[in-house]
């Protein structure tokens, strides 16, 4: 196995025992010991050709879809987010990364898919394309939840829940919610994270990458 999924495996724990002394500890010397080390299994994780065109686009002129995930170091703490593209033939037509510190990991998938939907519609853009649907596909329910349902009821009450308080990210749910209205179709779709689902492990990768690479 790499560094790199080492590191990441690290990452995957931490996220669920961050709260934990003697986890987090023992973390941070496993970690100094695996960046330290040099004889490393040369890196084999998912490549753009390891991964199928969805069922739900294949072979539909104009349907693209667009993976998205965050990652958080500490929650909160440095976060990442990761997003790929792909259309109706199988081409990966963007893969993006980027970096926000401090975050939460609500935050960060909310931005990876932020992301994802900014830069399909660049795409489109720039190769003068139609986007006839899009399939939005996310680990998180947070982020799918929150678009097929709660953001409607939240803009009925102008962005209050039914306490009258302001969601949660309140402004990044505007902007995805604008970022939508740009779009024919969408559609939204849970994945299980960590579960073999090849762009979605891209997406990840590309998180952690960011972060490994921001020195997190």
């Amino acid at each position: 196995m790499s560094k790199k999924r080492y590191l990441h495996t690290l990452t995957q724990i931490l996220e669920h025992f961050d709260d934990d002394k003697d986890v987090v500890k023992a973390i941070a010397v496993l970690h100094e010991k695996i960046v330290s080390k040099d004889d490393w299994e040369e890196d084999m994780a998912n490549t753009p050709g390891d991964m199928e065109v969805p069922a739900q686009i294949a072979g539909k002129e104009g349907y693209f879809a667009v993976f998205s995930d965050g990652a958080c170091r500490g929650n909160p703490g440095p976060g990442s987010w990761g997003a790929v593209g792909q259309d109706s033939k199988g081409e990966i037509i963007f893969e993006s990364s980027g970096v926000d510190v401090p975050s939460t990991n609500n935050r960060m998938e909310m931005e990876g898919a932020l992301q994802a939907m900014n830069s399909v519609l660049f795409y489109a853009q720039e190769k003068g394309e139609s986007i006839e649907k899009l399939f939005l596909f996310s680990d998180s329910k947070y982020v799918v939840e929150g678009m097929k349902t709660w953001r409607h009821g939240w803009k009925k009450r102008g962005w209050k829940k039914s306490d009258n308080k302001p969601p949660e990210n309140v402004e990044l749910w505007q902007q995805l919610d604008q970022v939508s209205t740009k779009f024919k179709d969408i559609q939204y779709e849970w994945v299980k994270g960590h579960a073999g689902h090849p762009q979605n492990e891209r997406c990840d990768q590309l998180a952690n990458e960011a972060l490994d690479d921001a020195g997190f």
